[in-house]
Parts: structure tokens; C-alpha cells; sequence
């Protein structure tokens, strides 16, 4: 017995160690992660008359019930913990969020709360109501200013998709600028939605090369999210390859494609969908913030997986397959960027 009480004694030791180094870590020195997750029509439970929210209600074809909603609130919350390295990511960025209810839910209504999360988020004029929005550490991050833009030359009554956000930070006075995006859907074939998202794709290049104008270095740029199409699309090649050459943009996600990884699974084939871009000035930094290809990558944990029905292997474990509830995290997985500091 009393051999038992000393294993158990200094079990607790060696494992209050471990916690001490992990969270003890410099935050300093820690790298800064950016999270992007399409979290797959994360909707909360009231009607909104404005948008076309009636599917995802308790009494829709969805049944989306108030178990259902923290359910997936609690899921998600794990998700972001799990993460993190040491602590979870600096910024973790979103689309398929309905409304801010939604972000404080997550970000105060669970344990996050004790994470000094901030949220960036605007209603879109997506027609379902769905919007792109982030949360942030403002312990780590200083937040400079944030827009969200639609492409000129399209009115806005007559634009019903995402709108884009672009946030600028600053961590230890260096400056960066994230870029978040929803793309429209090809539902319906390849073609569906081309025209529109070549002119959001233009848009961004625009945007960038804007940014780019404004400071001797270029401008260090993240442009991440669900592209709704792959890096070898037109779309994404058209975003990367033109414009401004003191901007050099660079798709980390290609080589990734390249291996046959990706984020959403579609009749079996991994697809690249979820993206991340990065300007030249976080690849070539020798000072400040830096990043390399290997820094981004698919969190894909066991728990994020399930056993494909229909096609050999595993497939993202989604919340819903077409009309059945499944009670899963999302139809697609996260991706991770580390940022360096020199």
C-alpha cells in the first residue's frame, strides 16, 4: 500500500512538471498559429428573417436543436485546444459562422474564456447568413484595424456571398496582415460560381498589391480560407502569379496538394480546398516574422476522422451527412500556419 501512495505521489510530481514546462513556455519565444477552419454551417438556433437561416432552426429539415448547437460548441472548443502546441493558436479564423452569438458562445461560454480571445465579425450579405470572422488573442496580438471588402464594380444589393476580411496585427512591432476568405461554392459543377470567384480572386491580388504600395518592405500577407477550388484552379494561379513582382505570393498549400493531402474529401479524393497563401516578405524575412513551407499543415487528429461509408479510408467527420445528423466536428479539417520571430 504505501509503495502505491509513493508511485502515486511522485506520478503527480513528474506530471505537475510537464504542465509547469508547457505552460510556463516564453510566450515570447512561442511561434504565433493561425488557425483556419470551415467549421461546416455552424448556425445558432434563432431565426434571423434577414437571411435564409430557416434549414438550421428546431423546427427545420435540420432540426437543429439547442443539444445539437453546444454539442458542436464544445466540440469545436476541444478542437481548438487540441491545437495549439503549448497553448491554444493566436489567431483562429472561421467560416460558416452565422452570427457573433455564435463566436462569444465558443469563446466565453466555454473554457476558452480563459484564453484572452477577442472577435473580429461582421454580417456578410451571403444569403444564407454565413460569414468569415475570427478570434484573437489579444495577449499576444495587437490589433491594428480590420475591413471587409466586396469587388468593386458589383452593387451590394446585388453581391450574396462572403465578403472578404483583412485584419492587420502587430506582435513585438512587426506588422501582418491576415486575409480571410469563403469563395463561392462549385455546387452544380466546376464552372458554378467561376465568374464570381475570379472576381473576388482579382479583387484580393488588388488588395495586395495595395498593401504592398504602402511599406518599404512589401508587406508581410496571409491570405487564407476555403477557396472552393484547388491551387492548380485558374482562380488561384490568376492570385498568385499576377501582379505586383515586389509582392511575390507563394500557395504553401500546393506541395501539400501535390502529396495527395487535403482538407475535404469528395467521392473519395482529398481536395485542397482550404488554403494558405503567403506573401514573400514572410519567406524571405530575416528579421520580425517569418514563415516556411513546412510551417503549414492539416491538423488531422483521429477525432477529426471517421470511417468513409461509401470509399475506402477515412473521411473528415462531419455534423451532417446530406440530412442525417452524425453529430460530428465538420465536413472539412483545419489547417496551421506557424509564424517564426527573428
Amino acid at each position: 500500500m504505501y509503495r502505491v501512495i509513493v508511485f502515486a505521489f511522485v506520478l503527480s510530481l513528474l506530471l505537475l512538471s510537464v504542465k509547469y514546462r508547457c505552460y510556463s513556455q516564453d510566450p515570447v519565444q512561442r511561434p504565433v498559429r493561425l488557425m483556419f477552419y470551415n467549421v461546416e454551417n455552424l448556425f445558432d438556433i434563432s431565426d434571423d428573417p434577414l437571411t435564409g437561416d430557416n434549414d438550421f432552426l428546431p423546427g427545420g429539415v435540420m432540426k437543429w436543436t439547442s443539444g445539437r448547437y453546444y454539442r458542436k460548441i464544445n466540440s469545436l472548443y476541444k478542437t481548438i485546444v487540441a491545437a495549439g502546441s503549448s497553448s491554444p493558436p493566436d489567431i483562429v479564423s472561421f467560416c460558416e459562422v452565422e452570427s457573433r452569438k455564435v463566436l462569444e458562445d465558443l469563446a466565453y461560454g466555454t473554457y476558452l474564456a480563459k484564453v484572452d480571445y477577442w472577435i473580429i465579425h461582421e454580417d456578410s450579405p451571403d444569403q444564407r447568413g454565413i460569414d468569415v470572422c475570427l478570434l484573437y488573442r489579444a495577449d499576444r496580438l495587437s490589433l491594428i484595424d480590420y475591413r471587409y471588402w466586396i469587388p468593386s464594380g458589383i452593387k451590394k444589393e446585388d453581391y450574396t456571398t462572403r465578403s472578404v476580411l483583412c485584419a492587420r496585427f502587430s506582435f513585438r512591432g512587426d506588422t501582418f496582415h491576415v486575409i480571410l476568405n469563403h469563395w463561392p461554392s462549385r455546387r452544380g459543377g466546376v464552372l458554378a460560381g467561376e465568374t464570381l470567384r475570379g472576381k473576388i480572386s482579382a479583387m484580393v491580388r488588388e488588395k495586395t498589391d495595395s498593401i504592398a504600395g504602402s511599406g518599404p518592405e512589401g508587406g508581410k500577407v496571409i491570405i487564407a480560407g476555403d477557396f472552393n477550388c484547388t491551387p492548380d484552379d485558374n482562380e488561384i494561379r490568376s492570385l498568385v502569379e499576377h501582379g505586383q513582382k515586389r509582392l511575390s505570393l507563394t500557395d504553401l498549400s500546393g506541395h501539400l496538394a501535390d502529396e495527395g493531402q487535403g482538407t475535404y474529401r469528395y467521392r473519395g479524393t482529398w481536395e485542397m480546398i482550404d488554403q494558405v497563401i503567403v506573401s514573400g516578405a514572410l519567406l524571405t524575412s530575416g528579421k520580425g516574422l517569418f514563415t516556411r513551407t513546412d510551417m503549414l499543415t492539416i491538423f488531422r487528429p483521429e477525432f477529426l476522422l471517421k470511417k468513409d461509408p461509401k470509399y475506402p479510408g477515412l473521411s473528415p467527420y462531419a455534423t451532417y451527412v446530406g440530412y442525417r445528423y452524425q453529430g460530428g466536428f465538420s465536413d472539412h479539417l483545419p489547417v496551421l500556419l506557424d509564424l517564426g520571430f527573428r
